[in-house]
């Protein structure tokens, strides 16, 4: 019984210190386990002050950065400014050197249009001064002319005056023309022919060239003479030598002139007349020029006889 009680105390000690050793082991273990969350506890703050401490930093990092940026754009707008206020300059100089380019031109315009003005004025007065002269020489001219053909005037108004005198008081009246049909502008009569007046129409055209080319060169060498004699200083006026040698060219140039342009006149009228049907036929009279009369004279209105002695002599 002592033995079973030994043993019985025994197995209880062994018990006891099983239970013991497993409470210790699980008090170890769980002290283990506690300082093992502690540690995980520890190293969930360190890595968490860690990731604070880094996520300052990264935002430290980004302020800096941010800063930078605003600096740096800050820079860039001063640049942009800097470079825009230098563009504003630089168009402000270019518009000024266009403006003071513009008002040059302007001025060198106004002075050209001014030079321009000043050589006109210039010219004008020389032109001026030079029609001036030529109106004082065309008009002595004129005159000399009108003086001329004033006289020329009053011999033939006394030539006419002298005839009229010589004439009989009554003329008989002049016979009737016997006129045909106008052909190429001519009117044919009983006396003259379509053939012939065609002739004489050719003859009087051609005379009619021939006498003012005549007269236009014996003015233009009337107007030399005068010209000549203004480059030599020889006066009309002067009594004998050169001046009167040259006055009595021009005027003999002037007069023949006259008289040719006065035979164109004549023509002109023979060649109306020869249109009319009146052509060859005595404006006195009213009697037929001789052919032969009309081929010498072709412009002519009288008979040799009415031309010598009158009406009164046919």
């Amino acid at each position: 019984m002592a033995s079973a009680k030994k043993k019985q105390q025994a197995m209880a000690k062994k018990k006891l210190a099983a239970r013991k050793k497993a409470a210790l082991k699980k008090k170890l273990e769980l002290k283990k386990k506690l300082e093992l969350k502690k540690k995980l506890e520890l190293k969930k703050k360190l890595e968490l002050k860690k990731k604070l401490e880094l996520k300052k930093k990264l935002e430290l990092k980004k302020k800096l950065e941010l800063k930078k940026k605003l600096e740096v754009k800050k820079k860039l707008a001063l640049l942009k400014d800097l470079k825009k206020r230098k563009e504003q300059e630089k168009r402000k100089a270019i518009s000024e050197r266009k403006r003071l380019q513009r008002e040059k031109q302007k001025l060198a315009q106004r002075l050209a249009k001014e030079r321009v003005k000043l050589k006109a004025q210039q010219l004008a007065e020389r032109l001026a001064l030079r029609a001036a002269k030529e109106k004082e020489r065309q008009d002595l001219k004129n005159a000399r002319a009108a003086e001329k053909a004033a006289k020329l005037q009053a011999r033939e108004a006394a030539r006419l005056a002298e005839i009229e005198a010589n004439r009989k008081p009554v003329a008989p009246p002049k016979p009737p023309i016997i006129k045909g049909v106008m052909q190429d502008g001519i009117t044919p009569t009983k006396e003259f022919n379509i053939e012939f007046l065609i002739s004489q129409r050719e003859q009087l055209i051609a005379e009619r060239r021939n006498l003012l080319g005549q007269a236009d060169q014996l003015e233009s060498e009337a107007n030399a003479i005068v010209e000549n004699s203004e480059m030599g200083d020889v006066q009309f006026d002067d009594e004998g030598g050169e001046g009167d040698t040259m006055v009595v060219e021009r005027e003999r140039d002037l007069t023949l002139s006259a008289a040719a342009r006065q035979t164109v006149e004549e023509i002109d009228a023979a060649l109306a007349r020869l249109e009319t049907g009146d052509y060859g036929y005595s404006s006195r009279s009213g009697l037929p020029i001789p052919r032969e009369r009309l081929k010498a004279i072709p412009w002519t209105t009288e008979l040799v006889k009415e031309r010598a002695g009158g009406i009164g002599s046919y």
